[in-house]
């Protein structure tokens, strides 16, 4: 099921990376007093009991922009509003309704996408009074929220779910392995795909943002279905203007939750950025798999593979199990070698193992390495069991879960990956308590 997404969208230094901390409940977005700290949007899964999305933060967004990471984050701006299935608009209620609200407001009543109106800042119940003035933007009755203290936010999260629509199903088969291409602009996705089809699917053109609607195509790999899900997509030429040539981080998250394996491209002149990075961790947190493409790579001299590979593993250390390759997609060049990847990582998604193998492992992990404890109490992992695949998943029973560390989980995921593999996948654990028979 594919997962609702909601953008956090308003002008800068109201505190959209607050709200982001406190909806996710754990602080992943940098926070500063000085306006436009946050540039790139970054993205994080709320869990309910019932029901869950996605949220994304924006960058602060300036009416008017005097320069061009102005430019660009109007334009990422713009793209959430297109894209999400419900907005955050955040305003401050200390400054009141500033002209700059008054525009976004203007604007997002032109879209058709469900708006919650957020008065930010109201830490007492005297700056709660102050909200009623945001009746004057024209967006529904506003809720009087402060991100920081966590004031509000309960009746925040109601009114948004009950705007957003039912997580939808993905429509392929349970047979097609199903792969998305995301990565930066002008990073080569479209001629990638050109390449694994073997013809002229997308339109290319060296200007960032050519190409820009999702497409899906559904080929035939030594007879396995696969359906590549390009977030490009297709673009007529002669149409590319504002707004266009930004990378849609919202587009390429959607196409990670209909995916069993994402393609993260990269460029070799550039290697990694942040948005490479931010990408690739939510497509660990979705737990999907994985291959890291670094393309141009013709036009790279004087760096060896091993270099480059030591490079961006270097880059992506949470996720080692990624197979790393190396393209020259124009050129054709280790293309070939994609396919086959993607059928064994499918493979290794769908490994199931029995309830004995599993504790086999694990159990001689635990006799080998000390176990956490804290006060006077010490953890004990009575057994464990495979309950899912695609992706495996493993549910440990144990007598105090809080006592699992983040070091001990991924060094138990170290003993089962050196047993079984599960190269290019995540592996989900779910610790469980259980007392002692």
């Amino acid at each position: 099921m594919s997962k609702p997404i909601v953008a956090i969208v308003g002008r800068q230094n109201v505190g959209k990376s607050t709200l982001l901390n406190r909806l996710a409940g754990k602080r992943i977005a940098i926070v500063d007093d000085v306006p436009g700290t946050t540039r790139d949007r970054i993205m994080a899964d709320v869990s309910l009991a019932e029901t869950g999305f996605t949220v994304v933060d924006t960058g602060g967004l300036e009416l008017g922009p005097a320069s061009a990471m102005a430019q660009v984050v109007n334009e990422q701006v713009e793209v959430a509003t297109q894209e999400a299935d419900a907005i955050i608009f955040l305003t401050d209620v200390r400054d009141g309704v500033t002209p700059a609200d008054l525009e976004i407001a203007d604007r997002l009543r032109k879209t058709s996408k469900p708006v919650v109106l957020a008065a930010n800042k109201a830490d007492n119940p005297r700056a709660e009074g102050g909200v009623v003035e945001f009746y004057e933007l024209g967006l529904g009755e506003p809720v009087a929220i402060s991100a920081y203290h966590g004031r509000g936010i309960p009746e925040l999260v109601d009114r948004v779910v009950s705007l957003l629509p039912p997580p939808s199903p993905v429509s392929v088969g349970p047979e097609a392995i199903k792969v998305a291409i995301v990565g930066r602009p002008n990073v080569g996705k479209s001629t990638l795909l050109n390449a694994l089809l073997g013809g002229e699917r997308a339109i290319v053109d060296d200007a960032p943002g050519t190409t820009r609607d999702a497409i899906d195509t559904l080929v035939d790999f030594e007879g396995r279905s696969v359906l590549l899900i390009d977030t490009a997509g297709i673009k007529r030429r002669g149409r590319v203007g504002g707004g266009v040539g930004q990378y849609s981080v919202i587009r390429a998250l959607k196409a990670i939750e209909r995916a069993d394996i994402a393609l993260l491209v990269l460029d070799a002149e550039q290697m990694v950025a942040a948005q490479d990075t931010h990408i690739a961790g939510y497509i660990q947190q979705a737990a999907k798999g994985i291959i890291i493409i670094v393309n141009k790579w013709d036009l790279v001299e004087g760096v060896s593979t091993a270099e480059g590979e030591r490079y961006v593993r270097g880059q992506f250390r949470f996720m080692a199990h990624a197979p790393v390759l190396f393209t020259s997609a124009k050129l054709g060049r280790g293309v070939d070698k994609i396919m086959p990847q993607v059928v064994r990582i499918f493979k290794e998604r769908l490994k199931r193992l029995s309830t004995a193998m599993v504790n086999s492992v694990v159990q001689e992990a635990v006799a080998s390495h000390g176990l956490p404890r804290k006060g006077g109490r010490q953890l004990k992992v009575l057994y464990a069991t495979q309950a899912e695949v695609n992706p495996p998943t493993f549910v440990f029973f144990v007598n105090y879960p809080q006592l699992v560390h983040f070091s001990y989980q991924r060094y138990l995921e170290n003993r089962l990956r050196r047993a079984f593999g599960f190269g290019g996948t995540p592996l989900r654990f779910v610790f469980r308590a259980r007392e002692e028979s």
